[in-house]
Parts: C-alpha cells; structure tokens; sequence
C-alpha cells in the first residue's frame, strides 16, 4: 500500500504548502482552554477513608458542602449496595491536587450496585474516577475536570468505568481528560446521556462495549465529539450500539493527547468517528462546525497508520497501541460493518479542515474546498462479499442522508477507486 509514501509526498507537496502556511498561523492562534475555579480546601480525609473502608452494605455515604483535598486515593473494593453522594455540583468537591498515594481519585472495584451523585472530582494524579469490575454503577450529576490549563500531563479519563455491567452514566460534566472525558471500555448493558464533555481529546466514547446507547449529549470543544471503537487484544467486542439525539459542534480543539497514546492520531475537527467496530446505528444527531470531518467510518489499520505519522514525527519509541502488521488476536475484526447512519442534520462545511493532522491535508488534497461530511475509507475485509459477488451483510456500510455530501475513499487502492455519493451506501439496515 502506498497511502504512507503519498502521506509524506503530501507533507512535502509545494502545492500545498500555502496552504499548511495559512493553517499553522490559525492554529497557532488556538486559545488553549484553562479551567481555574476558586477553592477554599480543608481535609476530612482520615474520616472519609475510614467510612469508605468499613462500610457495610446498602450504606449511604453523604458528603457534606465544601472544598476537601486528599493525598491518597479514595477506594470501595467488594461492596454491594452503596450510594456516595455530595451535595451538588461545585458544592462539594473532592480534589487530589496534592496526591501522593494512587493514581485514581476515586477507585471502584468488584462491587455491585454502586451509585455517584450530586460532587465533583478533580486533578488525580490518573484517572478521576476509575470503576472495574462491577455489575451497577451509576454517575449521576458529577463534574469530573483538572484545573489549570488542559495539558497532556492531565489524567487519561474523567469517567472510566471499564469490565463492568449495567453502567449509566447520566447529567455529568466533564472536561480537561487527555484522552477521553467520559469512556466505557469492555463492558456491556450501557447509557451514556444528557451529559455536558468539553475541552477533552474526546468528549464520549465507547470501546469494545456492547449494548450500549449513548443520547441527548452534548459534546462540544473538543479534539474529536463522540468515538466508538474497537481494538485487539481484549475479551469484548463492539456490537449493538445506537447513537442519537446528540449536539455535536466545533469540536476543534488541538489534540493534547500524550505521546503514544492511539487518541493522538484523532484529528482535530472531527465529529463523530466509527473504528473497527460493527452494529453501530447513528442518527437524528446534529453536527455542526467540526471542522475536519463530521462522520468517519475507517478501518484500525488507516487509524494506526495515522497515529504512527504522529508519532514518527514526534520521534516516539513507544506505543500504547499494537501495530496491524503484529495483531494476532483471531476474534478481532480490523474493519467496521454493519453500520447504519440515517437522519442526521450538517452545517455547512468549512473552508479549511485543521491541517495539523495528515487526516486534513489528505481531505484537502483529494476534495479542496469542497470535502464530503461523510466519509468511508472503503478498506475492505476478505469477506466483504461473497463467492456470488453480493455483499455480505455483515460488512455493510449503509448512508441515508439527504443533501449531504459522502465519499468512498479507496484508501487501500491509493484511492484509484474514490467515488463520491457511491450508490453502494445506498441501503438500509
């Protein structure tokens, strides 16, 4: 395949030059978001660790109105039945700016039915809230953010419920993750709504989950609005996954995602993006002003090849990420099928894509100023049709949208086969 050769000729391009000119003035005149809200801290951290160890099941843990600071990680292990609740938004918060101990702000594990309620959470040293394991777990009304300008440095997830069942994740706010604000990974039976995620990599995201719904969402400012991906090497595969009902809008903010992690390969500007997962339905969501691309579908390998522009660029050893080449999971599936999206509202698209990214320049390459808002990167799996010649159902990308520009790419092709409203998305699932 020859996309990285014509990815680095592009990067060379005097034709395009100007171009990356004019781009590097407008990023560099990026305002980098900072949070910094007034904090008055006292500690109530012996006693609250104290009532979180010994508590007994079907307890009520309050938290009163104020400013608390902790040095060490707060933890529930093998608990049932457990609500801790605070006294609103931004009246009772719980910041670990000074930790010491622990990674997490607040860490869950093997535990059933647990509800979050009514605080905020700030500045752990990792992740805000990390929950593993648990079958019922509820985030309701917490703000989970870092202080001080966003920064690669601050923590991967402000929500992080991962392996666990039963999860809803209701009326939150959330801002400053380096990778994604509000995320679920490998787990199953999930609601993702009316949540605010802002000034993140990415505001939402699902990951190797299934059954999930995720609606009614805001997610806005960040590097890229709403992901649902898979990657190898886990226990769980995507599958049943709805999307609708959401504002998704000027999500351009610049990619601060850590050396090596694979979110750095998100383009800034990008919408609502579908990796190497399958079931996936989107509609009735309204995006507007992502400046790169609304909706992407794309296979793992295109991603990872983003990401290692990046990180080769960057002069990264490591990766967090396995390669295509060395994936040796048998139950992964590099590329996305049965994908439904339908009944969407676009804005208009924007003269430039964020030329940061080789995600933009190859859109300004291919298209100029007139790029699609929706594209599919046309790389195929072996059995994306059958001996017939019919199309497997399994691998069906279907488009329902009408007045809007789509294309499909034919990346693994060097784009030989690039077709603009193809009549192959022209189906229902």
């Amino acid at each position: 395949m020859k996309i990285k050769k014509q990815l680095n000729d592009l990067n060379l391009s005097v034709k395009y030059f100007f171009f990356i000119v004019i781009l590097g003035v407008i990023i560099g005149c990026n305002v980098i978001p900072t949070h910094d809200p007034e904090r008055n801290y006292s500690s109530i951290e012996k006693s609250l660790l104290s009532e979180m160890l010994f508590a007994k099941d079907s307890t009520l843990i309050q938290l009163e109105e104020g400013h608390f600071i902790f040095k060490n990680s707060l933890i529930l292990d093998n608990k049932k039945n457990i609500t801790l609740r605070g006294r609103g938004i931004d009246k009772t918060v719980l910041s670990f700016k000074i930790q010491e101990n622990g990674s997490e702000g607040l860490k869950i594990t093997n535990s059933q039915n647990i509800v979050l309620e009514d605080f905020t959470i700030e500045d752990a040293a990792g992740d805000n809230i990390k929950v593993t394991d648990t079958k019922g777990i509820i985030f309701r009304r917490i703000k989970s953010a870092w202080t001080g300008k966003v920064d690669e440095k601050n923590g991967a997830y402000a929500l992080y419920p991962v392996v666990c069942e039963n999860v809803l994740i209701e009326a939150c706010e959330v801002l400053g993750a380096s990778d994604a604000g509000i995320y679920v990974g490998q787990s199953k039976n999930v609601i993702i709504r009316n949540n605010k995620a802002y000034w993140n990599v990415v505001g939402i995201e699902s990951e190797n989950s299934e059954n999930v719904s995720i609606y009614n969402n805001q997610a806005h400012n960040n590097t890229g609005g709403i992901l649902v991906f898979d990657l190898p090497g886990f226990m769980r595969y995507g599958r049943k996954i709805k999307v609708y009902d959401n504002e998704v809008h000027d999500n351009n903010l610049t990619n601060f995602a850590p050396p090596g992690n694979i979110l750095g390969a998100v383009p800034p500007g990008t919408g609502i993006m579908i990796l190497a997962t399958r079931e996936v339905e989107i509609y009735n969501n309204r995006l507007i002003n992502n400046n790169t691309i609304e909706m992407a579908t794309v296979s793992y390998l295109l991603i990872q090849m983003m990401k290692d522009q990046k990180s080769q660029k960057n002069n990264d050893l490591v990766s967090n990420a396995p390669s295509f080449e060395d994936m040796t999971d048998p139950n992964f599936n590099p590329y996305p099928g049965n994908i439904y999206i339908h009944d969407n509202e676009y804005g208009e698209v924007s003269w430039l894509p964020n030329l940061s990214s080789d995600f933009g320049k190859l859109l300004l390459w291919k298209f100029g100023f007139d790029r699609p808002q929706i594209i599919w990167d046309g790389m195929e799996s072996e059995n994306y049709l059958f001996s017939n010649g019919s199309l497997n159902t399994a691998d069906k990308i279907c488009i329902q949208e009408v007045g809007v520009k789509t294309a499909l790419l034919d990346v693994a092709n060097d784009f030989e086969g690039l077709v603009i409203d193809p009549g192959s998305f022209n189906c229902e699932l």
